[in-house]
């Protein structure tokens, strides 16, 4: 269960179904028994039709396929626009979003950005249209580790970034990741192992 307001993390190795159970919660696939609430609502009873309009307003996915050809604004507002939201209030409330994730709108194209600058492009996209949940997988892949010299390095930057954004936009946060560490800075945590979850205290987690 992720709560408003919650940062849960679901950690584990590779092919030992992190990216299946994100697809489950987003109603992309079926499971095979059970339920999936989201803000009450159970995806699994949804038709395809309702489904995709309920995922655009209730849920934000947080992937690194941006348009690298558009500018940051574009993308950002392409979300919004796509789930049927007026286009002043989409362009007003993606340039805030951008503006709060150090961002400029009008920035140059998106493939011009830095890794850690698309990564919080892609975050404002998820966050556009005012989601009650947020997922992420594997927010810090291709991201620098430890910086050799002063100041954070950009995993740890988004990673600060992403369990902020509960308590900021009142909503709740479902992260997978092979990472221990990232992992550890959740409310809750959950090893996925051989398609079983088990509750972690964060402050036990370990790696593989």
């Amino acid at each position: 269960r992720v709560m408003s307001e919650e940062s849960v993390a679901v950690l584990g190795p590779s092919r030992s179904g992190k990216s299946t159970l994100l697809a489950c919660v987003l109603g992309t696939v079926k499971p095979r028994a059970g339920k999936i609430l989201v803000n009450g609502t159970d995806m699994t009873r949804l038709g395809r039709h309702a489904r995709t309009v309920f995922r655009s307003r209730e849920i934000g996915f947080v992937f690194a396929d941006l348009v690298p050809e558009l500018s940051p604004l574009e993308n950002v507002m392409l979300a919004g626009l796509l789930s049927g939201a007026n286009s002043g209030e989409v362009d007003l409330h993606a340039r805030r979003l951008l503006k709060s994730l150090e961002i400029p709108p009008d920035a140059n194209i998106t493939a011009e950005l830095s890794g850690e600058d698309r990564q919080c492009v892609a975050i404002a996209r998820a966050l556009v249209n005012q989601p009650s949940l947020l997922l992420v997988d594997e927010p810090t892949e291709g991201l620098h580790g430890p910086p050799d010299g002063p100041g954070p390095s950009s995993r740890d930057v988004i990673a600060e970034l992403l369990f902020a954004l509960p308590a900021e936009h009142s909503c709740g946060l479902l992260v997978v990741t092979h990472d221990a560490d990232i992992a550890a800075r959740a409310d809750q945590v959950y090893e996925l192992r051989a398609g079983r979850c088990r509750a972690v205290l964060p402050g036990r987690v370990t790696g593989d």
